[in-house]
């Protein structure tokens, strides 16, 4: 009977000495060997550390500014067509003309 009454009383003292049940979260009672016993749980396995994301960057970027354009001039090359008098055909369609262009509106004239 002694035995047993001191028995309880170092199972109690171990307890006492031991850390808090609440901060582990658990109360084992059990008989330990000296080595792990596998597939009981993995006792060199902890949870990774929390990963915390990032704020996301914020871009702000300036509206876009338009431009109107003051140097517009009145006679560009595209308001324009090309006649060959001496092959009596157009640009593009004669790539050379010995006598020289001549410039022509590509609107005809109103009557």
């Amino acid at each position: 009977m002694r035995k047993i009454a001191f028995l309880l009383v170092l199972l109690a003292a171990g307890a006492l000495m031991s850390e808090s049940a609440s901060a582990r979260g658990r109360v084992v009672v059990g008989i330990g060997f000296g080595f792990p016993v596998w597939g009981w749980g993995a006792p060199w396995y902890y949870a990774p550390p929390p990963y915390y994301y990032s704020p996301p960057q914020v871009v702000y970027s300036s509206p876009p500014v338009y431009v109107e354009r003051q140097d517009v001039s009145t006679e560009r090359a595209q308001d324009w067509w090309y006649y060959c008098a001496q092959s009596k055909g157009y640009y593009p369609y004669v790539k050379t003309c010995p006598s020289g262009w001549q410039k022509v509106s590509p609107v005809p004239p109103s009557e």
